[in-house]
């Protein structure tokens, strides 16, 4: 982490109809952090990614991204100026290789003077996902959930992240393998120093991850703090640790 400032999120409202899923959220994000998004099923956690990526549009506040406001920005523009959501299920273009998949996710890029570029980004991916070069010309429809995560989240790197959304990347996995999906995160960092905010179910496993975290509840940000605090929170041990409080 160096403290620069990469992205803010202030005041960020969003409706579906009547209903208000995000409510004044703010937070920030400096380069090179990891900052995990902590919250029940509902909270506005996958509400405040889409937004961010340009998916839903906001009612209010501002998304301040490298000094610029992207908020209502549409998705394609998002991610050319190198913001980059994974969503959660995976979503791999199951009739298409390992290596056409991480191809697409370099469409941004994909001119002829960054071509070079775009096969050294390969490499590293290659390198990062080992099991993914061993593969690279099976259908990503016919790997294993792992296998499917590990390349959707490589296929999102190829866009070349400055910040990376990944939501629930363990979502079904076998422990062992989220375990390995969740140690890539870090890995991401140290290869391509990408920043990351990560929403993901096993709250105790994001904070080992992660730098800091937020706690958002019913669309509003209720905590917020280093991950050795959050885990140390008496109210967030009792809500998303399973431990019970005296």
């Amino acid at each position: 982490m160096n403290g620069d400032k990469l992205m803010e999120v202030i005041d960020l409202s969003v409706s579906y109809g009547p209903i208000q899923a995000l409510k004044g959220v703010s937070l920030a994000i400096n380069k090179g952090e990891i900052v995990a998004l902590l919250g029940a099923n509902g909270a506005g956690k996958t509400t405040l990614l889409q937004t961010i990526s340009g998916l839903l549009k906001p009612t209010g506040g501002s998304i301040i991204y490298q000094g610029v406001n992207i908020a209502g920005m549409e998705a394609e523009k998002v991610v050319e100026k190198h913001l980059v959501h994974v969503p959660e299920h995976r979503q791999v273009f199951s009739t298409m290789t390992v290596l056409d998949n991480l191809y697409l996710g370099a469409y941004h890029h994909r001119k002829k003077s960054k071509m070079k570029n775009i096969e050294k980004n390969i490499g590293k991916v290659f390198d990062l996902f080992p099991i993914l070069k061993d593969r690279k010309n099976q259908l990503g429809g016919t790997m294993s959930g792992g296998q499917q995560q590990m390349l959707a989240i490589a296929r999102g790197v190829m866009a070349e992240p400055e910040l990376l959304l990944l939501d629930e990347p363990s979502l079904g996995l076998a422990p062992l393998i989220a375990k390995d999906v969740l140690e890539l995160v870090r890995n991401l960092r140290a290869e391509f120093g990408t920043t990351v905010l990560l929403i993901e179910q096993n709250v105790t496993a994001s904070l080992k991850v992660a730098d800091r975290g937020y706690v958002i509840s019913h669309g509003e940000i209720v905590k917020s703090g280093s991950s050795k605090e959050l885990l140390n929170d008496p109210e967030v041990k009792e809500a998303y640790l399973g431990h019970t409080v005296n």
